[in-house]
């Protein structure tokens, strides 16, 4: 048992526990088998690298319940509706977003191997999951990677209060001559709907300035967030915050580019369209657009060297002088392999409410596990 920075208290599991649960979890609602451990393996990688807000956490709320909902294809029928020698348009059919994901990044990697670049976008997807996950692929294979979706409206536009951009993560990854490649996976607002709902779950107000009502003032009270968000009273703030003085028409400017490379090429949904409800307030699909780039670093330059230069680079800037008080200067990256290091022989941080999930999804398909915080 231990106990968060918040305050929550957790328990460890396996990692290769969660994710054969998962796999299995999958599967009895009907996900193929291979997809399914492609799914799992994005889901548990998360938690690996310390991103606890898209790992086993997002399982049923995500995944299993939308799949339930009949608002998520369990079976992924990705169709290639044009491609060239370098790109590719696919459209996903409400698929399962990893599965989509992984296959439009090995297309754009397979696709740069030949031609020094790919770039692969996709239309209809869903949740896909930590955007890293397919940067980190690019990056394996000795390539530079980016890649971006966009999402269910959460962000104001700059002198705006309705939610309009979804929080939209520009995301690229990058090999080096470390053990650990240069991966930068963030959101273009200044906090996440997961951060908030933590807030929520310890009765804890956020901080001011993470989210704007619709009379222009900041709103704190993190349950009555989450109920303003889906009706749309209630935005998060972009990167660099409200109005121009502090930078916030940057995130809000970043954010809107996400949007156009994951809805323009593809001629996908966009803003409003993926609120995930219809006028009568029913469910329905979250039609999700990506876009998926690869960079053959040997086009340009011998691997070797870039990884060096690469290295070089980001151990300059953490060997740079810190500010007072400050321990230590982090480069993109560094903190989730360290989270590894720390996490690889405790595994994954599993709150209370998730070990209900987690109970209440082995019992409704009899799934045989044994969980130690039972």
């Amino acid at each position: 048992m231990g106990q968060d920075i918040m305050g929550e208290d957790f328990v460890w599991v396996d990692f290769d526990l969660l994710e054969e649960f998962m796999v299995d979890g999958f599967k009895a609602v009907g996900v193929p088998e291979e997809d399914a451990k492609i799914c799992a393996k994005v889901l548990i990688t998360s938690d690996k690298r310390g991103i606890d807000s898209h790992g086993i956490g997002r399982f049923k709320p995500i995944y299993i319940d939308r799949i339930n909902d009949g608002i998520l294809n369990p079976v992924t029928n990705m169709e290639i509706v044009k491609e060239g020698l370098a790109t590719a348009v696919v459209d996903g059919h409400n698929g399962m977003g990893h599965v989509i994901a992984h296959r439009c990044m090995e297309m754009a990697i397979e696709k740069a191997k030949k031609y020094g670049t790919g770039m692969v976008v996709a239309r209809n997807s869903t949740h896909y999951g930590i955007a890293g996950y397919y940067a980190l692929m690019a990056a394996d294979s000795g390539m530079i990677g980016m890649t971006g979706t966009n999402a269910r409206p959460s962000i104001a536009p700059t002198f705006g209060v309705e939610n309009m951009l979804g929080t939209n993560p520009l995301t690229f990854g990058m090999p080096t001559d470390e053990p650990f490649p240069f991966v930068l996976d963030c959101a273009t607002s200044v906090t996440q709907r997961g951060k908030i709902e933590v807030y929520a779950r310890l009765g804890k107000d956020v901080p001011e300035g993470w989210v704007i009502g619709e009379d222009g003032t900041y709103k704190t009270d993190s349950k009555q967030i989450l109920k303003d968000l889906v009706a749309g009273k209630a935005a998060l703030a972009p990167l660099g915050g409200l109005g121009e003085v502090t930078g916030g028409y940057k995130g809000y400017g970043y954010a809107a580019v996400v949007e156009l490379l994951s809805a323009a090429l593809q001629q996908g949904s966009y803003l409003k369209m993926l609120l995930g409800f219809d006028k009568q307030g029913n469910k329905i699909p979250y039609p999700l657009g990506h876009f998926f780039l690869a960079i053959n670093v040997e086009a340009f330059t011998e691997l070797d060297s870039f990884k060096k230069t690469a290295g070089d680079i980001l151990r300059t800037l953490r060997n740079s002088k810190k500010m007072p008080g400050a321990e230590r200067i982090y480069t993109a990256g560094e903190k989730e392999y360290e989270a590894w290091l720390y996490r690889k022989n405790r595994g994954a941080k599993v709150d209370a409410m998730l070990q209900k999930q987690i109970i209440e999804i082995r019992d409704k398909y009899n799934l045989p596990y044994k969980f130690d915080f039972e």
